[in-house]
């Protein structure tokens, strides 16, 4: 039987808190949680005391851990790339929250330094592992809706102030965050995951808002300046032909549509990115049937199906689905993107050379 993987997690925020530690126990006996690092002492402490694990006030001093073979990056976005950076230089195996970098090409420095040293490099968003995901991929590899002609994705992330929020919300709204790197890379890598890499695309941008001041929790009273456009809308066009447009908003309601739809020829399917608990939908045009999503969590996104994916990769025991080079064909459209709002033009996306993996290629059939 293979040893359990031993993971340090770096960043003990709302993220961490809401979304990975409550379900961290689902790794086992494959993998588990022995440390945690944090800015701030009493928080990582208390976290600490309720895993019963190793507390470190900064990063520097768990990457020195020798109980530790791999790491979770939960820090803020502006942290990613220094940790994750840091992390490499110390030996150990990472798997970061999005983005994985600030720019395109430091992801692709940062996955050739991981792959020199021998390393596992795992950038979330952790979409193409989640089971809807694979579902619609399997409804259109078998030709029964026709080839894939046009799509849609959406990501809404609420309307500041953010209540109930517990960490600072200041970093989401820096420069070089907003919706489209915070939220927007769910239905860019789910769109691109499936029908293949963006190749051109023309964008628009709005800040709704200069600031806002936070109402409750830890940050009460923080004043926020808004300084990434909190609304975003592309439309690519696919090396396969397809045509897509992504929403990201801070700036909105979330709407009723599904948070992706893939239209073709002969029919139409849909899911939630976000919630597993929600069926696919899969059309043809007279009959649309609802279905069930085999989900291990009950709501939110499962990014411990990525950490699972990760640890079954460093163990070699799965191939990695959530690469850096990915997120940087992901990162291309990002910049491709703001170019474009910028200049008000069409902007090709660089080709780096990536595609997809042959499990999730379906657009060519």
């Amino acid at each position: 039987m293979t040893d359990a993987l031993r993971l340090g997690v770096i960043g003990v925020g709302d993220v961490a808190q809401r979304d990975y530690l409550p379900e961290i126990g689902r790794l086992e006996p494959e993998a588990v949680v022995v440390a945690v690092a944090g800015a701030g002492e009493r928080r990582v402490r208390e976290v600490a005391e309720r895993l019963g694990v190793d507390a470190h006030v900064g990063y520097a001093s768990l990457l020195g851990a020798h109980d530790v073979d791999a790491v979770l990056n939960l820090t803020p976005a502006q942290l990613h790339e220094e940790v994750n950076a840091a992390a490499i230089g110390a030996g150990k195996h990472i798997y970061s929250e999005k983005p994985l970098t600030m720019t395109a090409d430091a992801a692709r420095a940062l996955g050739e330094r991981a792959a020199e040293r021998g390393l596992v490099l795992a950038a979330a968003p952790s979409v193409m592992v989640f089971p809807q995901i694979g579902m619609v991929f399997e409804q259109l590899r078998t030709g029964r809706l026709g080839p894939p002609v046009a799509a849609a994705g959406a990501a809404f992330g609420g309307v500041p102030p953010w209540e109930g929020f517990a960490s600072d919300p200041r970093p989401y709204f820096a420069k070089g965050v907003g919706p489209l790197v915070d939220i927007g890379v769910y239905p860019l890598h789910a769109l691109t995951g499936i029908l293949g890499p963006a190749r051109r695309v023309a964008a628009f941008g709005r800040r709704t808002r200069g600031s806002f001041e936070v109402a409750d929790g830890p940050a009460r009273g923080t004043h926020v300046p808004v300084v990434e456009d909190d609304l975003s809308l592309l439309t690519l066009e696919l090396a396969s032909g397809v045509l897509a447009s992504v929403l990201s908003s801070f700036a909105t309601a979330a709407g009723s549509a599904p948070e992706l739809e893939v239209l073709c020829e002969k029919g139409a399917i849909a899911c939630s990115l976000l919630d597993p608990g929600s069926p696919v939908s899969v059309g043809d045009g007279a009959d649309r049937k609802e279905l069930t999503v085999a989900a291990e969590r009950a709501d939110g996104p499962d990014h411990i199906l990525g950490v699972r994916n990760f640890v079954r990769s460093v163990q070699g025991l799965e191939p990695l689905f959530i690469t850096a080079a990915h997120a940087a064909h992901v990162l291309d459209v990002i910049e491709a993107a703001r170019t474009s709002a910028a200049d008000r033009r069409f902007v090709d996306v660089p080709d780096h050379g990536w595609s997809p993996p042959g499990r999730w290629i379906a657009a060519d059939g």
